[in-house]
Order: structure tokens, then C-alpha cells, then sequence
């Protein structure tokens, strides 16, 4: 039975936990406070593990550095309790509850972000990666997660997600508007791919743009718990409480592997450039370098310093 998407805006969203109402209150209505921190992401950014819900690795993350590395809540609260996603019906009940200061999660696009950030003193922390690993670990998602619909072939999945016609919108619009927020004070960008080889430095520049002051044991705690090893083990992150009417492992593992590049393993050579043509053309213009920015597909991933 075809998925019946929530459309806001021109954008199409998973309807078991979006609504018109929700998504329209998160955009115009949504009180953002001085102390909040927004983790943000395109669906499938900052897994380190290629079927991870998107933003789940920097959840974890945020929530060890809120607890000054202690595992405690992030081992006996729900991840999305922990970092309620505000735009969706339940997420948005719990933020609005919540006692400051408050971690928040979304997939949204600038454009429809709550209004009242912009009078704001509140932090952004902005997840990306490499996009063709990016479309290969939604394809997979969909296929498990009933809230979308699920997919025909690699091949039209792809298409969808270059023409934009994914939930969630287009990848290209949604990191070129965030991108817009990069030099501001209180805007952070970080990529998968320096998070995948450097965490503990990773964790370090986070706590200094928070202003978390850890030392270096609880640092170490951060990042041993935000490990793979770790995540797979708990099941507050990696969603084996979820219900089968939303999310089918039957058809595969939710938490199934990190690696950096696995889009090799997926994309035709035409496909490849067909990518390669549009992802630079659409990018064109855009005053920053990610690690991915090479002409060459068979070049392995590699870090930029920024």
C-alpha cells in the first residue's frame, strides 16, 4: 500500500510522527531559548553505521557531553526522550516540556526552521557526508522503516534523490541553506568523515563551542561510549525496541556497518558520473570544501583540514 506522505511547504514527510500541525508550529510558532542546541542533519549524515537513523551518532555524543561523559541517561532513556525531534507530534510535546537547557534534533531545512531562531542565541551543530554514501544508507533505511516508501530499485532511488524528490527534500538545498550560517558564532559544522577519523578531537572542538569544560577522563568516557561497539550494545540508540509496524529488521540490521566510501559498492561507473555532473553543478559556487570534493570516484575518502 503506497505511503501517504505529510507534505509542508512543498516537502514531503514520513507520516507516522509528522503532521501538517506539527511541522507548521516547529516553523512559526516554536519558542527557541537562548541555551538550546539544535542537532541537525540531511536523513542519513552522521551515521557511523550505514543504516543508522540519521543524526543518532550525534545524539549520542551530545547527550554523553550534557551528562560530562557519564552513560547513565544515555543508557536508560530513549535517545529520542533524551534529544526529542521537535518537529514531529510527540518530539514536539516533549520539547515544549522540557526544562532548559535543552537538546533538540531535526532534519529540517533552513528555510522552514523555527523563525524565532534567528532573534536567538542558540547553537547549531550541523552533521554532513558524503552524499553518495549518504543516498545508499537512506535506500537501505527505507527499505526496513514503513513510514517510507520502499524503494523499487538502487537505480530509481537515486534518481529520486538527485531530482530532490525524497522525503525530506533535496540534499543539495538543504546543506547549501544551512551552509549559509557557516562563520557564525553560534553555528558549528562538522563532517562524518572527520568525526569517522578523529572522535576525541571531534569531542573536543564540540565541548569548546558548547562550553562544556571536560577533562580528559570524561572526554574518553564520550568517546568510548559513543563507539560502534558501544551503540549497537544499547538498545536506547539502535531502535530494537522500536514496533515492527514502523521499523521491519526483518529486513535488515539497523545499526549494519561504518564505513567511509561503501557508495563504491553500490554506484555504476555511469551512475557514478552522472553524480559526479550534477553534485558539482548544483554545488557550484559554494565557498566551502568538503573531504568528498574530488573528480576522481575512485579516490578513497580523505580529510580536508578546515
Amino acid at each position: 500500500m503506497p505511503v501517504q506522505y505529510v507534505v509542508y511547504n512543498g516537502i514531503k514527510f514520513p507520516p507516522a510522527y509528522n503532521s501538517e500541525h506539527s511541522l507548521s508550529f516547529a516553523h512559526k510558532e516554536f519558542l527557541v531559548r537562548d541555551d538550546d542546541v539544535f542537532n541537525i542533519t540531511y536523513p542519513k549524515s552522521d551515521a557511523p553505521l550505514l543504516s543508522l537513523a540519521g543524526t543518532v551518532w550525534m545524539t549520542e555524543i551530545l547527550s554523553l557531553i550534557h551528562s560530562h561523559g557519564h552513560p547513565g541517561w544515555n543508557q536508560t532513556i530513549l535517545n529520542s526522550d533524551r534529544v526529542p525531534w521537535f518537529s514531529t507530534r510527540l518530539g514536539l510535546e516533549s520539547a515544549l516540556s522540557y526544562p532548559s537547557p535543552r537538546l533538540l534534533t531535526c532534519h529540517l531545512p533552513r528555510h522552514i526552521f523555527p523563525k524565532s531562531f534567528s532573534s536567538s542565541k542558540a547553537k547549531v551543530i550541523y552533521t554532513v557526508r558524503n552524499p553518495r554514501d549518504v543516498v545508499v544508507s537512506y535506500y537501505y533505511f527505507c527499505k526496513m522503516c514503513n513510514s517510507y516508501e520502499d524503494p523499487t530499485s538502487f537505480e530509481l532511488f537515486l534518481r529520486d534523490f538527485l531530482n530532490g524528490e525524497l522525503p525530506h527534500g533535496s540534499w543539495f538545498e538543504h546543506v547549501r541553506g544551512w551552509m549559509e550560517m557557516k562563520g557564525s558564532e553560534n553555528f558549528f559544522f562538522i563532517t562524518y568523515e572527520e568525526l569517522k577519523k578523529d572522535l576525541k578531537g571531534s569531542v573536543r572542538r564540540l565541548c569548546q563551542f558548547l562550553g562544556q569544560d571536560l577533562d580528559e577522563d570524561a572526554v574518553s568516557s564520550v568517546v568510548q561510549n559513543a563507539s560502534f561497539t558501544s551503540m549497537r550494545e544499547n538498545p536506547m540508540c539502535n531502535s530494537i525496541l522500536l514496533p515492527s509496524d514502523i521499523m521491519d529488521q526483518t529486513k535488515g540490521q539497523f545499526l549494519r556497518k561504518g564505513i567511509c566510501g561503501d557508495w563504491k559498492n553500490h554506484f555504476t561507473v555511469a551512475q557514478s558520473e552522472t553524480f559526479d555532473r550534477i553534485y558539482y553543478d548544483k554545488m557550484q559556487g559554494l565557498n566551502t570544501g568538503f573531504p568528498w570534493d574530488t573528480k576522481s570516484r575512485l579516490q578513497p575518502c580523505f580529510l580536508t583540514s578546515k
